[in-house]
């Protein structure tokens, strides 16, 4: 799991957040974020992280056309160290 990966990555720490899993799509549909470009014409979404407030304020985002290129954990924790109580 990510949480695992990260706290091993970051010498033990502690994620205490909610990561969403989408296997239905309804999140990717809700927020537009099908690539209609596909040249295979299949629906696949572009890779997107965000870190959405207690409130369900989005905080941070990343949107990537290219599905290589991912958010940094450093870049995600920073963010997410912002919206700590």
């Amino acid at each position: 799991m990510m949480i695992d990966r990260v706290a091993e990555e970051y010498d033990g720490l502690a994620l205490d957040y909610t990561f969403v899993s989408d296997p239905d799509a309804s999140v990717i549909n809700r927020y537009g974020l099908y690539n209609q470009d596909d040249p295979r014409g299949r629906a696949i979404p572009h890779p997107t992280t965000y870190v959405i407030d207690r409130e369900g304020v989005v905080r941070w985002k990343m949107t990537e056309v290219n599905y290589r290129i991912r958010p940094e954990n450093d870049d995600i924790l920073a963010a997410l160290m912002e919206i700590q109580p």
